[in-house]
């Protein structure tokens, strides 16, 4: 069944497919315009072009098409289920998994997992990523929530993108980092030397992370870490900046290390939202996954020994 959402236009010159970019910052800019041309956003109830701008004030209706069916195979893979009820599902993803389908990764996915679970998913992002609100790259554990239905997907990024969504990351890294807190500030986009890996660039889509030392290890440090920004590998990319690359990274970090570990030591820990239907605030947390666990307790075990 389709959704209607309305919003109101209030800053005068905006254009109309960026004015909901900014809103739904899970579908691409060509999807909304594509929306858009078919008539399914109507400003004062009138069809207007991906290019209109606003006069301020304007009342924007959008539908939302029930969605698509999918083509991508539901499979009974095992699932960490930290909370369940119609609208949300929050999962404590393990390293390794890839969060949804992509060239040349169509089977063993969240999304693969998701759909064997659940019976609705929200059709937003189309056949590809249905219910996928926010992403963690492959290699990174921790808790993710996805949306059931379009008005909670719509709601969740929209507690993302204005950061009312809050998440915390635990991360072990290479050296001691000497301040007990700080924040880093980069601009992150495309590296021009290796375009499978982001890097600080000119030009690049603005970045913070906050971090707090939480113990020290002489050679290594756990870190917690906070977003301002939700940008592609950002902790991975800060931390590598000042010197302090995650312990694993196979992109980022150093290529000897005495852990055992498959992919780099991050760990999504905490995720604080409010319910998109019953407005109730909720607290999640993943444990820490036994690889990092095993890490920490020989990091302790060493310097208890002197």
């Amino acid at each position: 069944m389709a959704e209607q959402e309305v919003y109101q236009m209030e800053t005068a010159g905006e254009r109309l497919d960026k004015f909901l970019a900014a809103r739904l910052t899970e579908l691409s800019r060509s999807h909304l315009q594509k929306l858009i041309e078919a008539g399914a956003v109507l400003v004062d109830g009138k069809p207007r072009k991906a290019n209109y701008k606003s006069r301020g004030g304007e009342e924007v209706t959008l539908t939302l098409p029930a969605p698509e069916a999918t083509e991508i195979a539901a499979e009974p893979l095992p699932l960490a289920i930290l909370y369940e009820d119609v609208d949300i599902i929050v999962i404590n993803k393990a390293r390794g998994m890839v969060v949804h389908p992509a060239a040349g990764v169509t089977h063993g996915t969240l999304v693969n997992a998701l759909l064997a679970h659940c019976k609705d998913l929200s059709g937003i992002n189309g056949a590809i990523r249905p219910g996928i609100v926010h992403r963690l790259d492959k290699d990174t554990s921790g808790v993710m929530v996805a949306a059931k239905n379009d008005r909670a997907h719509i709601d969740l990024a929209e507690q993302i993108r204005t950061k009312a969504a809050r998440r915390v990351y635990w991360a072990i890294v290479h050296g001691n980092i000497q301040e007990e807190s700080g924040t880093i500030k980069g601009a992150i986009g495309r590296s021009a030397k290796d375009r499978k890996c982001m890097a600080i660039v000119p030009g690049g889509k603005p970045a913070v992370t906050h971090f707090r030392v939480l113990e020290r290890f002489g050679d290594y440090t756990l870190v917690e870490c906070r977003l301002e920004t939700g940008r592609t590998h950002q902790i991975r990319v800060h931390l590598t900046s000042i010197g302090h690359p995650l312990v694993g990274d196979p992109k980022y970090g150093r290529r000897s290390s005495p852990f055992a570990i498959a992919g780099q030591a991050l760990h999504s820990l905490t995720l604080d939202l409010t319910h998109p239907v019953t407005r109730q605030p909720m607290h999640f947390m993943a444990p820490l996954p036994e690889d990092m666990a095993r890490i920490l307790a020989a990091l302790r075990a060493r310097r208890s020994r002197g």
